[in-house]
């Protein structure tokens, strides 16, 4: 196995960083009120020869924001009216110190410098803000097998922004802070997963269940005990001297893939609770107000659009990504704490500045398409959870059709065969409880 220690200094941070995460205008995007200019490119800087520790190295954005214990909410995100950990402008950017879960969870020790140890990783190639969350986060009780596992950063209060508005949150670059990250696949969940019932899933038998069914150890109540599989992955450079994320296997096999980091949750406080972690708050559903979207599209030189249903939108982030595979199927992406710059900027109704069905549901953007998105249950856990992939595509293919109508100017009936005919429809995963579907409308099909 490549040793961790030195791949930064294997890649040259400067490779790493241009190949994934170069900062770049988003250029044909959806323009707001407020928009700032786009960051130059001497602002990009250069990765350093070691982990990206909180606050040190280039910090792009006109604000910073670590993951500090008391900057985080662990598996939960911020309920309307949450007391923010920051105040921005409409248009200005802000640079997250964000902090991928794996590596810190109950079933890993919820010790990163014993569990990473054991692969390879010296002391001082673990990010510090991961240790200070495993070790001193107290905000709320962890309850392993209730709770969320993402760390969540924020909430962010926009100046400005009020309900009934849209937030448009541009990802400007998504750096990798290691050089490493970590794939799971955990009991009771992911495609494959064990039913509640101790039976297989409708279209497969129980030998066919993962992780196998012969390996769940959840009866012992002990989350190391689970029988969990989490695997570490080394990023390296490849032929073409790009990073790659690599997996060993067999007898001195591998397999290799290249990296495309983004944010797995993006969101806005959506919904109102009695306490930090009540159920409608658990961060693993996406809903209306965005949260584990899961779309990896939506990553450098992309916009995502949220409906605003609190004063100040109230913007959070987590679930970082090195990479991920539509569909999500294992359960986790190669996951991998990131320091992503945003510009976070304020849409009001009838400027013409976001897309229509924004106002009212997510919706995506990148500089080649459009991207409208269906969740199976918008509302997460309130009512009861849905897992209907039909229900999720009926729904992007209405949003589909909202935009086109009302934003392109076309008929209902010829948009309704234009989608069938040229748009493709995706499944963005399959793994959050809400599953969802994201389609691709290419602009190149269109009059600019």
């Amino acid at each position: 196995m490549s040793d961790p220690r030195s791949l930064f200094s294997a890649l040259g941070r400067r490779d790493l960083f241009r190949a994934a995460a170069a900062v770049t205008a988003t250029g044909g995007l959806l323009g707001c009120s407020g928009a700032g200019a786009v960051l130059p490119a001497a602002a990009q800087g250069v990765l350093p020869d070691g982990p990206l520790q909180p606050g040190q190295g280039d910090i792009p954005g006109d604000h910073y924001l670590g993951s500090e214990p008391d900057a985080v909410r662990w598996g939960y995100v911020p309920a309307i009216g949450a007391e923010p950990v920051l105040t921005v402008r409409s248009g200005q950017t802000v640079t997250i110190d964000t902090v991928s879960h794996e590596g810190i969870l109950e079933d890993q020790g919820r010790d990163p410098v014993a569990w990473f140890a054991r692969h390879g990783v010296a002391a001082d190639g673990v990010l510090t803000d991961a240790v200070a969350i495993a070790r001193d986060y107290r905000r709320t009780p962890r309850d392993f097998d209730a709770d969320g596992p993402h760390v969540i950063t924020g909430p962010i209060f926009v100046e400005g922004a009020r309900p009934g508005d849209v937030l448009k949150i541009e990802t400007l670059s998504a750096v990798p802070r290691v050089p490493y990250g970590v794939i799971s696949s955990r009991h009771g969940k992911g495609a494959l997963a064990r039913t509640r019932d101790g039976g297989a899933p409708d279209g497969i038998t129980v030998d066919e269940i993962m992780p196998p069914v012969g390996t769940d150890g959840r009866p012992t109540g002990d989350p190391q005990q689970q029988g969990n599989v989490s695997l570490f992955t080394a990023v390296r450079p490849g032929a073409d001297g790009l990073p790659q994320g690599v997996l060993p296997y067999g007898d001195g096999q591998e397999v290799a893939f290249g990296l495309r980091p983004f944010m797995g949750t993006m969101g806005v406080a959506h919904a109102a609770a009695g306490s930090e972690n009540a159920p409608e708050l658990n961060s693993i559903p996406p809903t209306l107000g965005g949260g584990n979207i899961d779309i990896r599209l939506l990553g450098p030189d992309s916009a995502f659009y949220l409906p605003v249903r609190s004063e100040g939108a109230l913007f959070y982030v987590g679930d970082p990504h090195l990479a991920m595979g539509d569909g999500e199927v294992a359960l986790t992406a190669l996951e991998g704490s990131l320091r992503a710059t945003f510009r976070l900027t304020v849409c009001r109704p009838g400027e013409g500045t976001a897309p229509s069905p924004a106002f009212g549901y997510p919706f995506g953007e990148t500089p080649d398409a459009w991207v409208p998105i269906g969740l199976s249950d918008p509302d997460g856990v309130i009512g009861g959870q849905e897992t209907d992939l039909g229900v999720a595509m009926r729904r992007a293919v209405v949003n589909a059709l909202d935009f086109l109508e009302a934003d392109r100017g076309m008929d209902r009936a010829t948009a309704y065969a234009y989608l069938s005919a040229a748009a493709d429809f995706s499944v963005s995963q399959v793994v959050d409880r809400t599953v969802g579907i994201h389609g691709v409308i290419p602009k190149a099909h269109f009059p600019t």
